[in-house]
Order: C-alpha cells, then structure tokens, then sequence
C-alpha cells in the first residue's frame, strides 16, 4: 500500500512524507501544533501525508481518538494504510481495497530483486514463495540485506531465516513460540500412524506444484491449507508430532495461548484469532491449538445470549479455518466433544494411541544422550511401566537428577524413585508386575 501511495503522489509531482500513527500525539492540545505545521510545510512546497496505522493495539483508544482527530481536521490530501476499514462520520473517503501479492506476483518480485542471485537458490524460490506470503517492500528487503552480506552462509538460508522471521513480533504476544529439534526419529508411533504423518508431510512439501503449478488453487481460494486433528491421551506424542513437522520445514511453530485468546467481551475472541490467522499466513508458521476441545467445542442450542455469542465463534472459526492456506494443527484427548463441522474440514485426523510395551521400551531407550552416566538400566523391564510417553521422560529427568544429586550414575534405582513420585503425582496404583525385576542385584 505504501508503494501504491508513492506511485500516485509522484505521478502528481507531489512529494509523500510518511508518519506512523503510533508517534501522534495522544494529548489533544498537541495535534493542532502539528496540523498548523503541516498545512505550512504544504503550503511551501507542497506534498501528501501518508498516515500508516498498521500494527495498532486496537484497545488503545486514545490512539484512535487522535486518527479521528487528525482526518478531520487536516486539510490536505492524505492517504491512510491501515489492515481494517476505517470509518469516520465526519469525513469523507474513498476506500481502495488492495489484495496480497499473488503467488505469481511474489514470485516475479523475487526473481527481479535477486537478479543474478537467484541461480544460487537451486530451485529453492518456490518453496520460499509457497511458505511465506511478504509484501513488495519486505522482499525488496530481504533481498538487498542479504544479498549484499558475506556468503559464508548460502543466499536460500539467508532468505529464509529472514522471512521466518517476519510473524514473530506480531504472534509474540498472542501465542508461545516453541523452539525444537525432533526429528522423525524422535516419534516412537505404529508405523500405520508414521505413515498418515508422512503423508501430511508431503502435502505441506508439495502445495507448490499441485497448487500453483498444476492449478489447483485456481478452482477455489478456500481449503488450500493443511488442517490436522491430533488426537491421543495427554503425552502420547501429539505435540511432539507437531514439533517434528515443524522442524522438518524450517517453520516456526506456535502454541495458541487460549488465555489470551478467549475473551469475556463480545467480538474480541474474533480479532485476536483474526490477528493470529493474518500474522501465520504471512510469516509462514506451523499453528497448534493445544486442547482444541476447549476452544472448538460443539455448537450447542441457543437458550440465552451466552449460547448464541460462542455459537457466532465457533462459526467464525470454522470459516476461517476453512480460508487459513498454511499449516493448523489441533490437539485433544476429547475427539468426540469437537464440532462435526471442524471434523468434516480438517484434512487429517491422526489418533495417538497409548504407548505398548515395546514402544515404552524404545522410548526409555532414547531418553538418556550419550554423555549421560548412566549404570544396569534395563529397557525392557523399564517397558512393563504402562504410563505415556510424556510421563517417562519426566521419570528420567526426575531420575537423573536423583543420580546428580547422589554424584552416581542413573541407575534402576533412581528411576524407581522416580517413577513413584510421578505415580504419587498422577493418582496412580504402581503394580508389582509393572516395577517386576527392576532392583535386581545386577542392577544395583
């Protein structure tokens, strides 16, 4: 918008200056000084003010009183770039509504900034273009600070560690970033189920070519995105899963914080998930709505106003949902409570069962590294302890630092300890046959 602005202002021979509507001032004795020094500055040598309200805390209303303020009073052209509609009772204005850059149009605006540059992203641009939807000036950007820095990192790392970037001060304070390294390794699952996940693996590494260049996404603008259903008892994998999907693309993953989301007042449950929604579609990054049943719950008969408020949410949230073209994954261990709407729109439904013994035994099997001291651990016996995958590593973390404690190494002792503090802690009867063998004398 700001580029369309330049554009019409040098084709009137009027030079455009820029103001952010974050520095006006909140004080309404102030703005008149800056009007009158405004409307002198124009007077001499003439020029447009470009007045940019974008990123704006929406609650801050003295803010919006003194863009009120300022459209109304000013008596110059001005041109206002703002997410939202804006509307003001005494002024008239025309409203232009501009569009995100097209795949193609992204596309040709990189290829342009690059020049010569591009040959060194074999065949990447795509992928980087597919992922990460950034305005003009944000590509002219990111092409002019990277190119013009050493190359001891290759030019595709380069690009895409700066659009990674680009959503993070915009979802910072809406959702939790989580940093991982899991790798498919990592996942100890039934094959059936790894199979479903590489599959919505290649969905993700593929939309380039069936959408773009196959010319899928010409026939309907919605449902263009990955939408997936984790569902499994707590610590069963769920957002591990969603953390090696995350860290196999190189994307950013962020966990929605439903206390800052869900809000009391009507309509503001909307915004902050629109917020989230418009800041994932730009910066390319993996959303995970943790215990989703509380957020995409059943649409239930209208009784009172309560009811038809969080039916109008659940609503908005099925259409954009529906309109999201990235990556959402949500987790429950409540499948049966979430809307038959989300469930006939989501891509994927992947069940994480409860761990068998055999998986229990590879899942203790990684959970000490290598440098890690450890003496007589016994996998297969640790395998009989029927608790998830989440609880054996708060086991042998817990173990390990009963084994530091002690100067010792981790040993069949310490994780027994350990394992009946968790049972303590989750209400739950520990079995001889479970803890069978485990403080036998070759493991002490």
């Amino acid at each position: 918008s700001e580029e369309i602005a330049a554009s019409a202002s040098y084709e009137h021979n009027h030079p455009l200056y820029y103001l952010s509507a974050s520095r006006l001032p909140s004080n309404p004795d102030e703005l008149p000084f800056l009007l009158q020094r405004w409307h002198r500055q124009v007077k001499l040598i003439g020029g447009v003010l470009l007045l940019d309200c974008h990123h704006l805390n929406q609650v801050d209303m003295a803010r919006e009183e003194a863009i009120a303020r300022l459209v109304e009073d000013i008596e110059t052209p001005l041109i206002v770039c703002s997410e939202k509609r804006k509307n003001w009772p005494r002024r008239d204005a025309i409203a232009f509504d501009i569009p995100r850059l097209t795949h193609h149009e992204q596309l040709a605006l990189w290829q342009d900034n690059l020049g010569e540059a591009t040959s060194q992203l074999n065949g990447t641009l795509e992928s980087l273009v597919t992922n990460f939807s950034l305005s003009s000036t944000k590509i002219k950007t990111a092409c002019s600070t990277t190119t013009e820095q050493p190359q001891q990192t290759p030019l595709a790392k380069q690009l895409w560690h700066f659009c990674r970037t680009q959503a993070r001060p915009q979802l910072d304070d809406l959702a939790q970033r989580v940093e991982s390294q899991a790798t498919w390794e990592d996942l100890i699952l039934p094959e059936k189920i790894k199979t479903v996940l590489q599959q919505l693996a290649s969905q993700v590494r593929q939309r380039s070519r069936v959408y773009q260049q196959w010319g899928l996404a010409s026939r309907s603008g919605r449902g263009l995105g990955v939408s997936t259903l984790f569902a499994g008892e707590s610590g069963t994998g769920k957002t591990l899963a969603a953390e090696v999907l995350a860290n196999e693309f190189q994307l950013d993953l962020y966990r929605i914080d439903l206390s800052r989301v869900v809000s009391k007042y009507i309509g503001e449950t909307e915004k902050n998930l629109e917020r989230i929604f418009s800041a994932a579609e730009g910066g390319g990054v993996v959303l995970l709505f943790d215990e989703a049943d509380a957020l995409f719950g059943k649409r239930t008969q209208v009784k009172d106003s309560h009811d038809r408020h969080a039916n109008v949410e659940v609503s908005f949230l099925l259409q954009r949902m529906e309109a999201y073209q990235g990556l959402a994954i949500l987790t429950t261990n409540l499948k049966e409570s979430l809307d038959q709407a989300f469930l006939r729109r989501l891509r994927f439904i992947v069940s994480f069962p409860f761990p068998d013994a055999e998986s229990r035994s590879k899942i203790w099997q990684r959970m000490y590294p290598q440098q890690t001291p450890t003496k007589g651990l016994d996998y297969k016996c640790l395998g009989q302890l029927s608790v998830t995958g989440g609880s054996i590593r708060n086991i042998a973390l817990n173990a390990a630092f009963l084994a530091a404690e002690a100067e010792g190494k981790v040993m069949m002792k310490h994780i027994l300890t350990a394992t009946k503090a968790e049972a303590m802690k989750l209400e739950k009867i520990l079995t001889e046959r479970e803890t069978a063998g485990w403080l036998t004398e070759a493991y002490l």
